[in-house]
């Protein structure tokens, strides 16, 4: 991808999204914005030191089913597609001295990205082992500390980050789009690595000439065919 001016990086919750982007935006010393800074829905049900959770998110949890709480969430999305798609493209047709962007977030749905025709733009997705996302969540909200009725909206949170995992995952796979596996705990420093050798290799939004990517090895060779 020449003349890279927008990186897009898409997944679930807690695979690594924000570090990688931050990582990535730090090497090609782009802006880094969260999709999640668009427009509120509700986030994470767990307490931090900083922030206690409202009673509307701690109700959104416990009163939805999770098939409700998909629901909303993809509704959610598809509202604030217009938005992240402007932002991308008055970012990719910027005048060259203007900072490039790195945008991150859950809301970048493969069917809504693969659809972008806008230069400069590059996507990969990343994706975690449904272990790996279990116990990222539990060490984040302290699960083992919760009473078990604190626990309820922690279970129906990663109950949904599973289930939209899946049809990313699924969409991603249908539409040839490119990924890269964080299940491994590799250092951000690689991860962005494999963002950018990704982003490279891609001739079209998300899309390698050689098909989605899995991971470094796959990026990597990916890379070295094109280069001969």
């Amino acid at each position: 991808m020449n003349g890279l001016r927008v990186m897009l990086i898409g997944g679930t919750s807690h695979t690594g999204k924000s570090t990688v982007a931050r990582a990535v935006a730090d090497r090609l010393g782009f802006d880094c914005l969260p999709t999640d800074g668009l427009a509120r829905h509700p986030g994470r049900p767990w307490p931090t030191p900083q922030w206690q959770v409202p009673p509307d998110v701690d109700d959104h949890y416990r009163s939805l089913s999770v098939d409700e709480l998909i629901t909303s969430v993809l509704d959610h999305y598809q509202r604030l597609w217009p938005r992240i798609e402007e932002l991308i493209t008055t970012h990719a047709l910027a005048a060259p001295n203007r900072a490039g962007l790195v945008l991150e977030g859950s809301a970048l749905l493969p069917e809504n990205v693969a659809n972008l025709t806008v230069p400069h733009t590059a996507a990969v997705w990343l994706t975690a082992d449904e272990g790996t996302l279990s116990s990222r969540m539990h060490a984040a909200s302290h699960y083992d500390r919760m009473p078990a009725q604190g626990r309820d909206p922690i279970d129906k949170f990663l109950a949904r980050t599973l289930r939209y995992q899946k049809l990313v995952r699924d969409a991603v796979a249908r539409l040839g789009l490119d990924h890269i596996d964080t299940s491994s705990g590799r250092p951000p420093e690689k991860l962005a690595e494999a963002v950018l050798a990704a982003a490279a290799a891609q001739d079209a939004v998300g899309r390698s000439v050689l098909g989605a990517a899995s991971g470094d090895e796959s990026v990597n060779a990916r890379c070295a065919t094109r280069r001969r």
